[in-house]
């Protein structure tokens, strides 16, 4: 008995396996980065919608758990076409900078906010999305990338005007 459990274990794991080998494991990466990136979006714009003292930072973090949850679910279930499984949470390090942001308040957190996850997290995850949108080996996730590009560059450029206003306050 248990080795026919080994061997169905094994045989689900092979399965598996050979469904995301399928892929460049730049392809898998990029996957599996855009996820967590796409998590601490959401869960950093989570908090912003009850700290932050600006009405225009909490509208701009409205549009950020709108837009990357459906760019979290369509990656989710591209990934899972694929055979990858990609994480269902920010990064450590993603997570700690949210935290740090939580215990921040009023124009303080607006501003860290409005740079860290707005400006810089959008510059590192457009680096990210235009390189797999030009070498992506899979059509599939090269035309993810290249769909969602446009959409996180508008991001950026609502951020970075965002965080010029903030900084005339």
């Amino acid at each position: 008995m248990t080795y026919r459990v080994s061997v169905m274990v094994a045989a689900l794991a092979f399965g598996s396996a050979v469904a995301a080998q399928g892929l460049q494991k730049s392809d898998v990466a990029f996957l599996k980065q855009a996820a967590q990136n796409n998590h601490a979006e959401v869960e950093s714009s989570k908090v912003a919608q009850t700290k932050a003292s600006h009405a225009d930072v909490k509208a701009f973090a409205a549009r950020m758990i709108e837009d990357h949850t459906k760019a979290g679910d369509e990656l989710k279930a591209l990934a899972a076409s694929k055979g990858v499984e990609v994480p269902d949470e920010a990064s450590v390090m993603q997570k700690a900078k949210t935290k740090v942001l939580s215990a921040m308040d009023g124009d303080k957190f607006d501003r860290r906010y409005v740079d860290e996850m707005g400006v810089d997290a959008h510059q590192e995850t457009i680096k990210l999305f235009t390189r797999a949108a030009a070498e992506a080996k899979d059509a599939e996730v090269k035309a993810f990338a290249g769909k969602t590009l446009p959409s996180l560059q508008h991001h950026l450029k609502t951020a970075q005007e965002l965080d010029a206003a903030l900084r005339r306050r």
